[in-house]
């Protein structure tokens, strides 16, 4: 205690012998030789900003400068795009302050941020450990915003748990705590709580998220609450708790996005505050807000998780006044997500997407009555046939031809209007012989096929090719969207013959070939009789 009360006295000396016109620096280092220049710093550098939603509030802060302009030390470490930039400062005949040293290692945590291999070899650099030694001896010092920064920077940079000097920015966070303005406290949780849990600085985070709880009224800003909810709301109940009801007052000030997060924040954490998702329906239906493909679907995604809607999960009924249902958005926006247009492969990606959510409601959900995708989004798009055959697919689509002997005993490339392509679709009566595919209804194309209904006991057959990307890595584990795929396809009635690339491959000849996709025809239909 005595050794902090006399390094917090010499800063104040020293400050007040700076501020003296009429007497030089004392306390200040020199790290090399040279003429002493006017020295100022500044936490506004555009070039040590970090990542997140709060830096930019955090940015804004000035840190400490007595003198209104920037000096040339402060442009240096501003516009220094290599490491090496700044570790020359170090003896270029520069006069570094508290600010300066910690700016300074600002900027090299932001430079190196996707090297880890440099990380390594700065941290064994004598300069680097000088400028470590130098933050440390004025640590008292460097101004609120630079503080929190620097402690996150020296997370990033991996400065082993035991560093003396990353011990001693921690410490003096702990002393400043009640100090730090919120806006602060959060950036610190939101960009270094990780940092915090694997550095064995659990003590350091418990005290954070107690002080976030406790001053939770001083929150005036949206993107600061919607970050907290988002990195730092699952680390603790109480304060996630505090959260929502902070949300719940200032929820009419939100935006589309803003709202999106917070419904996606609150269904990844499972949590279901009704006052609060009602209040969230109540804006995005009352307020004309431009809703994008991809915050309907995250919207769609919030209010399906179990235990989360509160039309239909609540203990208690919930009375609900006129709009505030959140199924009346899609009516009012569908016009917008479904217009035809050149679309880019993101456009398609929601699309598809968009089919897939309809066909599990359709297939899955009987009970549900809608709202649906119209018939004409169901249509299939051109793109969803536009792409190059793969020898697999040419070779199945070649042998099933001789398999089939007629043009109309099959379909090749079938576009469903589930959102899945048929790699071939055959049809068989009772005697497991072909029918004429064309001639029949077919309730899974959204354009009309044939107009005869199918014969009793009629099975409609889907040829389903997967290739090596649509596994999971070095398993036979379908990819979960292939899961889908076929519980939907098996949801529509049909039997599935799937034809895996590790079984084709061990097929070289044409009659092998033949006699195995006849085999997976009889097994697939043996399968449904022994139901």
């Amino acid at each position: 205690m005595a050794v902090r009360l006399v390094k917090r006295c010499t800063s104040l000396l020293r400050e007040a012998t700076r501020l003296a016109p009429a007497v030089s620096p004392v306390g200040q280092l020199r790290l090399a030789r040279g003429a002493q220049k006017p020295l100022t710093s500044s936490a506004t550098s555009s070039s040590s900003r970090l990542p997140g939603p709060l830096s930019e509030l955090v940015e804004k802060e000035q840190v400490f400068t007595p003198y209104p302009e920037h000096q040339e030390v402060d442009q240096l470490i501003e516009k220094a795009t290599r490491p090496e930039e700044l570790l020359e400062l170090l003896g270029g005949g520069h006069c570094l302050h508290e600010n300066h040293a910690a700016l300074t290692l600002i900027q090299l945590s932001r430079l190196l941020s996707e090297k880890p291999k440099d990380k390594a070899l700065l941290i064994q650099d004598a300069r680097f450990r000088q400028l470590l030694h130098l933050v440390n001896s004025q640590i008292t010092a460097v101004w609120h915003g630079t503080l929190v920064k620097l402690l996150r920077s020296l997370y990033a940079l991996g400065l082993p748990p035991t560093s003396k000097e990353l011990r001693s920015v921690e410490q003096e966070v702990r002393w400043r705590m009640r100090r730090l303005k919120y806006k602060h406290l959060a950036f610190l949780a939101e960009s270094s709580a990780n940092y915090m849990q694997e550095q064995d600085s659990q003590e350091l985070l418990a005290e954070l998220l107690v002080q976030l709880e406790r001053r939770w009224a001083e929150i005036d800003d949206s993107r600061v609450l919607v970050a907290m909810m988002m990195k730092t709301g699952h680390l603790s109940e109480s304060l996630m708790t505090r959260l929502e009801d902070k949300c719940l007052e200032l929820v009419e000030h939100f935006g589309p996005e803003e709202l999106r997060k917070v419904l996606v924040t609150l269904a990844a954490q499972n949590r279901r505050s009704v006052p609060l998702l009602r209040a969230i329906s109540y804006h995005l239906v009352q307020k004309p807000f431009p809703l994008t493909k991809g915050v309907l679907l995250d919207l769609a995604y919030a209010y399906a998780r179990p235990g989360q809607s509160p039309e239909h999960h609540s203990a208690t009924p919930v009375q609900h006044a006129p709009g505030f249902r959140p199924c009346e958005l899609p009516p009012r926006t569908g016009g917008s997500v479904l217009q035809p247009g050149v679309e880019s492969r993101k456009d398609q990606s929601t699309f598809q997407k968009l089919l897939h959510i309809n066909a599990t409601a359709q297939l899955e959900h009987p009970e549900y009555t809608g709202p649906l995708l119209p018939a004409s989004a169901l249509v299939p798009r051109p793109s969803a046939l536009d792409r190059k055959a793969t020898p697999l697919q040419k070779e199945l689509q070649e042998t099933l031809k001789g398999l089939l002997g007629s043009a109309d005993k099959g379909s090749f490339m079938v576009a469903t209007q589930y959102g899945w392509v048929l790699d071939a679709e055959v049809l068989l009566d009772t005697d497991s012989q072909l029918l004429p595919l064309r001639a029949f209804v077919a309730p899974h194309l959204a354009l009309p096929s044939g107009s005869q209904p199918l014969p009793p006991g009629a099975k409609r057959l889907a040829f389903l090719r997967w290739e090596f990307p649509n596994f999971n890595s070095r398993s036979k584990d379908l990819l979960g969207r292939f899961v889908l795929a076929r519980r939907h396809l098996l949801a529509a009635g049909f039997l599935l013959v799937d034809v895996p690339y590790y079984e084709w491959l061990e097929l070289k000849s044409e009659w092998q070939k033949s006699a195995y996709l006849k085999d997976k025809m009889r097994k697939a239909v043996a399968e449904e009789l022994a139901k």
